[in-house]
């Protein structure tokens, strides 16, 4: 590439290129899900010099008549030994951005890019250099628990909080049943996730989102995604998607019933999970998203408060970050953005 610093050159390639990616959502699987819900995706192979290649997943779709955008999900995953300041990162990630701009339509706005790499604990996160700009909205959680699957399950247990160890035990001794339903249990985990969204304030994808997850054919192969349900006295009472991928666990969606909340249903499913993906030979389980601090008024609160109670490592993602190729609508768009995040957060205060 011309005059390139770290990007030597980029190829087209087919989907199943990015099946060796680190990160699910990097993977050929995830562009052929996403191309059936109104995206168009490809695969590239990346040429970083001394450094290494690597795959790389682009999604892209319109947002209006003659406007649309790319994004990439987690990605590029730089090569290991790749320079970590943010100005080489961000030279890094600008020169894929125009190199992929031959690839897009004509109609294509910008290009966001959601950074896979991170800081743990109470460090500030990652950042890009201009000419990026942060996005008005982060569209991967940004923020999440990473649990350390290597050590034995009972130092696994050990490292939660003893209240949540409690609530693990409790669960089996109070009756509740963890079934992996997979395929067949998607229509009661859709009425749990709707009883979720109506009490938590939140918007949900339709239920043919939910059943293309677990029945789409890639390439002659499935991902090994698994929907486990938690009954209690014959009646679901919670329910939870884990993706196994590589070597992560990273658990999707969640929804859970009104009832019998006592008998801490949702601690025992994530245990289950977290066993279940050690013994596939997963080494981290990724609980996928906490609000940035432990602050009792951010939205994302009590998500913070049960997922780091299993213990692990609390990190910090760069969010999502914006590469500009037409600046004006890109401008506009930005603004519409962040009206739309104004008033999902007014609701959310609101409910």
């Amino acid at each position: 590439m011309k005059n390139a610093i770290f990007l030597q050159n980029i190829t087209l390639t087919d989907l199943n290129s990015c099946d060796n990616a680190d990160s699910f959502l990097q993977s050929g699987f995830w562009g052929t899900f996403k191309a059936h819900f109104g995206w168009k995706a490809k695969g590239f192979l990346t040429d970083w010099g001394d450094y290494g290649k690597g795959p790389l997943l682009l999604i892209y779709r319109s947002l209006a008549p003659g406007i649309s955008f790319a994004y990439i999900p987690f990605g590029p995953e730089l090569p290991e030994h790749f320079p970590v300041g943010s100005i080489e990162r961000s030279t890094a990630l600008g020169e894929c951005a125009e190199a992929l701009r031959s690839f897009l339509p004509a109609s294509t706005a910008f290009i966001r890019f959601d950074p896979p790499w991170y800081t743990t604990f109470d460090s500030e996160p990652p950042h890009l250099e201009k000419p990026f700009s942060h996005a008005g909205a982060d569209v991967q959680p940004a923020h999440t628990v990473l649990i350390d699957l290597q050590p034995d399950e009972e130092s696994i247990l050990q490292l939660m909080k003893a209240k949540w160890r409690y609530n693990i035990g409790l669960a089996h001794k109070k009756g509740v049943i963890i079934r992996r339903t997979d395929a067949s249990g998607v229509d009661h985990f859709y009425d749990l996730l709707h009883e979720t969204a109506q009490r938590d304030g939140i918007s949900v994808h339709g239920i043919d989102y939910y059943r293309g997850l677990f029945t789409i054919d890639y390439a002659g192969k499935k991902p090994d995604l698994r929907l486990y349900e938690a009954e209690y006295q014959g009646q679901p009472l919670s329910a939870i998607v884990t993706l196994f991928h590589g070597h992560s666990a990273t658990y999707l969606y969640g929804a859970s019933s009104n009832l019998n909340r006592n008998v801490m249903a949702p601690h025992a499913l994530q245990w289950q999970a977290m066993q279940d993906a050690k013994a596939a030979g997963c080494t981290v389980y990724d609980l996928f998203g906490i609000a940035p601090n432990p602050d009792p008024n951010h939205p994302m609160a009590g998500l913070y408060f049960f997922k780091t109670g299993f213990g692990g490592t609390i990190i910090h993602r760069a969010g999502s970050w914006d590469y500009a190729y037409r600046p004006l609508l890109k401008h506009l768009f930005e603004k519409a953005e962040g009206i739309r995040k104004f008033v999902w957060k007014f609701r959310k205060h609101s409910h």
